[in-house]
């Protein structure tokens, strides 16, 4: 028989497989119903309620942390924008020049050091910590699957004991089969029993250690921060007692051409600054309410604003990856009814031939189950991108993964 799958799956597996799957969705409904009794675990069910409650504040605290890190980074550019202004309209002449640059550079500097700092001492602490929890769910979950099969397989050796005519070989596969399951969902539910509470308790340290280093970064570099801005301000003092009651002069720029003839008045400079002017002298005095002109300079259009390159950046990919992000229904290359890209963030290795193997960086294209009723919670149907476009069958390619090893990217 020719092999099914990219890997070689076996027409005898995948109907093993269904086989098992059909079997578990029965437990289910029997349970449900009341017609089956449901092996319980309230203090490991505790255990789970405690482990998903941590990593949703796990999650939270790693998506504010990089907010707080991206609005560092936004608030250095606008920094390092305003420095350069400055540079530019300290005349060469004026004194504190050289120590105003210094300033400046300094000011990059210290932003720079500080945004380094927390990715070293919070961000990649805090992505080490949450890297433990999606091998963990992923287990949880899995125990759950088994935990149905042992129960399948107790209740199924429970009637073969209780039937009218009993059947001996029947009864000695059944109670092989119930041993077999017993034992592999034992060996899982002992190890999760043991890691859990640890890694509850875990969480405190973690907050603590985390926190500080970022109260301690913070407050090392407001203080250096302020040093800088005093030295700033000692400079701009310095430079105001110099000039703040003199007159100065404002001299005609050079031109690059000559005047052209005629009446016809002179364009503005491509720049936008003002056209070259007579020498003329001016008081420093200011101008009463008076004598503003009309003809003043209309407000700005946004697109004409000051606003920080960084801000009007982070704007514009905001925008274009709105438009830009659609979900491809429609497109004849995607298998039918497909409703999402995600792409690995971990790598998952499958311990079922209905799973997918997955590595960091692998995309896949997320489909419906068949039946929803198969779905366990955490866990979605797919097939990767690089299979389907090699196969474009989905019976070869699909297969179940953990949601939580991926991140939606479409």
């Amino acid at each position: 028989m020719a092999e099914m799958g990219s890997k070689g799956v076996t027409a005898g597996k995948i109907a093993s497989n269904v086989q098992k799957k059909l079997t578990r969705a029965q437990e289910k409904v029997l349970q449900k119903l009341g017609k089956a009794d449901e092996t319980k675990d309230e203090q490991f069910e505790q255990c789970v309620q405690n482990f998903n409650k941590q990593l949703t504040e796990g999650t939270r605290l790693q998506k504010d942390l990089r907010t707080y890190l991206a609005s560092v980074k936004a608030m250095h550019e606008a920094s390092k924008k305003l420095n350069e202004c400055l540079q530019e309209v300290y005349e060469p002449d004026w004194p504190g020049r050289d120590e105003a640059n210094k300033i400046a550079e300094n000011n990059d500097l210290l932003w720079m050091d500080y945004h380094q700092k927390l990715v070293d001492q919070a961000l990649l602490t805090m992505d080490t910590y949450l890297g433990q929890f999606p091998d963990i769910k992923s287990r949880i979950a899995k125990r759950g699957r088994k935990l149905v099969d042992y129960d399948s397989a107790r209740h199924h050796y429970e009637s073969l004991q209780t039937a009218k005519k009993k059947d001996e070989a029947k009864i000695a596969k059944a109670e092989e089969e119930l041993i077999k399951a017993q034992k592999v969902f034992e060996e899982m539910n002992v190890d999760l029993q043991e890691e859990l509470p640890s890694l509850w308790n875990s969480r405190v340290g973690f907050y603590v250690n985390t926190f500080q280093s970022i109260a301690g970064l913070e407050e090392n570099f407001h203080k250096e921060m302020s040093k800088l801005n005093q030295n700033l301000n000692d400079v701009l003092v310095s430079l105001e007692k110099q000039h703040g009651s003199n007159t100065f002069t404002v001299k005609a720029q050079p031109s690059d051409s000559p005047p052209a003839k005629g009446n016809k008045s002179p364009s503005p400079p491509p720049d936008g600054s003002p056209a070259a002017t007579p020498e003329i002298r001016v008081n420093h005095e200011p101008e009463p309410a008076s004598a503003a002109t009309p003809g003043a300079a209309l407000p700005k259009s946004p697109s004409q604003s000051s606003l920080p390159a960084v801000v009007v950046e982070t704007f514009s990919a905001t925008v274009n990856g709105t438009v830009e992000g659609g979900s491809g229904a429609g497109r004849l290359d995607l298998p039918p009814g497909f409703m999402f890209k995600v792409q690995a963030q971990h790598d998952y290795t499958a311990t079922d031939t209905d799973e997918l193997q997955l590595k960091a960086g692998d995309v896949v294209l997320v489909i419906p189950f068949q039946n929803p009723e198969e779905q366990d919670e955490g866990w979605l149907m797919g097939v990767k991108e690089s299979d389907w476009n090699q196969h474009k069958e989905l019976e070869k390619c699909r297969g179940v993964f953990p949601e939580n090893f991926t991140e939606r990217v479409q």
